[in-house]
Formats: C-alpha cells, sequence, structure tokens
C-alpha cells in the first residue's frame, strides 16, 4: 500500500453554522485517532488586558462586547463578581429580573441553536433554509421561540444586542409589571411550541456515542442554576464560585492561541446544557422533568449528541420561570443598589451561559479601578472535551466514506454549540491516518 493510500484528509474550508473558524487535525493509526489537535488562530483580543484601569461599573458593558449572542452571561457575571468585591446584595425582586433576563437570553441563544445551527445535520441538510423548504413549520416554531426570548432580553435590557440596562447592583430601570405581562400571550405560546419541538426531535436519528465527562456546572439548593450557586461536579467537587482558581488551570498549547482548561490533578470536563441536565435534573420544574423523560431523556445523560434534547428541555424550563416571574412580579423598592462603600478588593462571578459556566474575577483598587481581570468562557473550558469527543469518534470516522466523515466530525462540534467569538475559531478538519 502507497503512502498516500495509507493517509487519509478530510478537509473542511470552512465549518459552517458556528460563530468562527479553526482548524481540527486528527493522527489516525489503526484505525482509532492517535492524536487529536484543535488549532485556534483567532488573534487575542485583549479585553482583560484593556478593563485594567477602568472603573468597576464599567465592566458589564465591556464584557458584553465579547459575544453578541450571549451578552447577558457577560453581564451577569461581570456584575457578580463586582457585588461580591463591594459588598453588594440584591433583594428577591430584583434577584427574580436577573433571573428572569437570564431565561431570555437562554431562549433565543438556544433556539438559534437548535433551529438553525443544529438541526439540520441530524435530517441531512446543509443549511437552515435548505430544512426548512420540507421543515416550513417547525423552522417557523422556532423563529417563534427565539422572538420571544429577544423580547425579553428587550425589556429587561434596552435591546436585544448588548443590552444597555443592566447594571452592577441591578438594573437603571426596573419596568412597571403592565409591560412585562404584555409578554405573556408570546411567553405561552412560544412554551407550547417548545412543548411540540421536543416531541418531533426526540423521533430524529442521533448518533450513537457515549462519553466519561466529568461534568462541571453551578448548581442551587431551591432551584435550576442560572445566575447563582455553588460549582459542582459529577466527579465530587463541591466549591464556593471563589475557589475556582485553586481547583482549575488553564493551558497553552502550540497549537492554539486559545487557552483551555483542566480540572488540577485531573483532566478535562464538560461544562454547559448536558452537565447542567446531569447535576442538576432534580432541580428543573416537575412538568419540564416529565416532558424530559416523555422525550426519552434520562440522568445519566453522557450522549453528546442528545444535547440537541437537553437545550429544548432547558429552553421548556426557561419558559416555564419566565412566566411564574412575571405572574409573581412585584416592581423592586429600587431599580439597583448601591454599593455600601467603594473599596479595594477581590470579586468572584460566575453564571451558566447557555453554552456553560462562565467565570469572572476581577481586583479592584481603593477606588473601584480594575487592576486586574480574568475571564473564562465555557467555550475554552469545553475546547479539551470537544477534541476528545473527535478522538472516541475516530473509528467510525475512519470506516465512513469522505463526505459522511467529514458530516458526522462538523456535527460532533457543533453538539457543544462553540461560541468562538469568546474564545476559539474553526475552520479545516485533516484526518491523517498514519502509516501502519
Amino acid at each position: 500500500m502507497s503512502a498516500s493510500e495509507r493517509t487519509r484528509t478530510i478537509a473542511v474550508d470552512y465549518l459552517a453554522r458556528v460563530e468562527g473558524e479553526g482548524s481540527l487535525t486528527l493522527v489516525i493509526e489503526d484505525g482509532r485517532a492517535k492524536e487529536a489537535r484543535l488549532s485556534i488562530f483567532e488573534p487575542p483580543r485583549f479585553f482583560e488586558a484593556f478593563l485594567r484601569g477602568r472603573g468597576y461599573a464599567e465592566a458589564p458593558d465591556i464584557t458584553s462586547r465579547i459575544c453578541g449572542i450571549c451578552p447577558v452571561a457577560y453581564i451577569t457575571s461581570a456584575c457578580r463578581a463586582m457585588e461580591d468585591a463591594l459588598g453588594i446584595e440584591l433583594g428577591p425582586e430584583l434577584r427574580a429580573l436577573r433571573r428572569l433576563f437570564y431565561c431570555g437570553e437562554w431562549i433565543e441563544s438556544h433556539a438559534l441553536h437548535v433551529f438553525l445551527l443544529h438541526a439540520p445535520d441530524f435530517l441531512g441538510y446543509p443549511d437552515a433554509v435548505a430544512m426548512a423548504r420540507d421543515h416550513r413549520d417547525w423552522v417557523a416554531k422556532g423563529l417563534a421561540i427565539k422572538k420571544a426570548g429577544n423580547a425579553i432580553v428587550a425589556l429587561l435590557g434596552g435591546r436585544e444586542i448588548h443590552p444597555v440596562n443592566a447594571r452592577v447592583g441591578g438594573f437603571y430601570s426596573a419596568p412597571p409589571r403592565a409591560e412585562l405581562e404584555r409578554l405573556l400571550p408570546e411567553l405561552r405560546a412560544g412554551r407550547e411550541h417548545t412543548r411540540a419541538c421536543l416531541s418531533w426531535m426526540a423521533t430524529l436519528p442521533c448518533p450513537e456515542l457515549e462519553r466519561p465527562y466529568e461534568f462541571v456546572a453551578l448548581r442551587s439548593d431551591d432551584a435550576y442554576a442560572i445566575a447563582e450557586g455553588r460549582l459542582v461536579s459529577s466527579g465530587g467537587l463541591d466549591i464556593e464560585v471563589r475557589a475556582y482558581d485553586a481547583h482549575f488551570i488553564e493551558e497553552q498549547v502550540s497549537w492554539s492561541t486559545a487557552l483551555r482548561s483542566r480540572i488540577r490533578g485531573s483532566g478535562s470536563y464538560l461544562c454547559g446544557p448536558l452537565a447542567r441536565f446531569n447535576l442538576s435534573f432534580d432541580r428543573l420544574l416537575p412538568e419540564v422533568r416529565d416532558a424530559a423523560r416523555a422525550a426519552g431523556l434520562a440522568v445519566p445523560c453522557r450522549n453528546p449528541f442528545r444535547s440537541l434534547l437537553v437545550r429544548l428541555v432547558e429552553i421548556l424550563q426557561a419558559f416555564e420561570e419566565s412566566i411564574r416571574i412575571i405572574e409573581a412580579y412585584a416592581p423592586p423598592p429600587a431599580p439597583f443598589v448601591a454599593p455600601p462603600a467603594v473599596r479595594a478588593g477581590t470579586g468572584y462571578g460566575g453564571s451558566e451561559a447557555p453554552r456553560g459556566f462562565l467565570f469572572h474575577r476581577y481586583t479592584l483598587d481603593a477606588e473601584g479601578t480594575i487592576l486586574d481581570a480574568k475571564i473564562v468562557p465555557p467555550t475554552s473550558q469545553n475546547q479539551l472535551s470537544i477534541e476528545e469527543d473527535l478522538c472516541a469518534l475516530s473509528p467510525s470516522l475512519a470506516s465512513l466514506p469522505h463526505r459522511e466523515a467529514t458530516a458526522r466530525a462538523e456535527q460532533a462540534v457543533r453538539n457543544h454549540d462553540p461560541c468562538i467569538s469568546c474564545a476559539t475559531h474553526f475552520l479545516t478538519l485533516r484526518v491523517e491516518e498514519a502509516p501502519r
């Protein structure tokens, strides 16, 4: 057998339906991956650097520009870190408004991924436009679901993209009850669309893959964790968010400009919808748990391709919570809580972005100026797990025809909905079979 016959290359000039660009090389030996390299060549964006010297109140607005899809996550983690540093405690009304704000982002971001980016993979279409020709009603339902999430973000944030109404301590203004109530018909319709879509997508063919992930996510005592909680893992970790640096480490690899993460003394881990579902299934609302079971989901769920359904479960949870928050809404005594005093210190904040745990840490001087910033987005934390997924898939990739192997590898990457503007870019997939 010649060298060219022993080497197989799968090249994807542009990986569609993710936000960003990059490359992946798989070296396959005897039908299995010997090495996987997710190469990221996006130049650094320097957000942590140019936060230094800024006032503490600027951090939420600046960091929200990191991503146009999940700005609420950046706003929330930044706000929580500053509130931690300054000793600000939000009352129940403001905490409920912040959770509603975040639910809006979960709905619109998950809907974008499920219906426009990932579902075409399961149905064999190149994109959502082609899918809509045969499944117009389902795509229309998906767009209606996304629109309902956008409406929440726009009302509480002042606009849908890069909201401007949120601030450290709460909001610049809080909506009257009547404005929130006007959202209810659209949210109730979106909830029913989500139930129908979950039932339909549960019937789609799903590739088989079981992965021994260590799941990492926030967990709360009284709710499905979104904006607050302790950081836990399926391996027994249970810490305050402020202890993150003691248990997790970022590392640089030669083929990537993006850092990736490990648990200290251990290895890769997975954050995101699958992690939250496995670690906090018992915190879902009863009717949402029932819908998940009816769709064939159970804990533990270790198949990353099933994340398509888990995202729909989280959309349903966000709709149910949004409706309940609005129905019980009482305007807060004031739209924000001012800091008791500006002071020097370090603050830690974390929240569950649609794609997973998002960590912020800031050190302030006595005037509230940022001296140091650290931001760890979920996509960079999941990089190593994405590589390991592709290694686990390598036997089937090696045996598939070229076109099918390429499509399956792309689908595996999209399982994790990488928000590449936050952390990484993905472009070319190359599979090389080592000589035997």
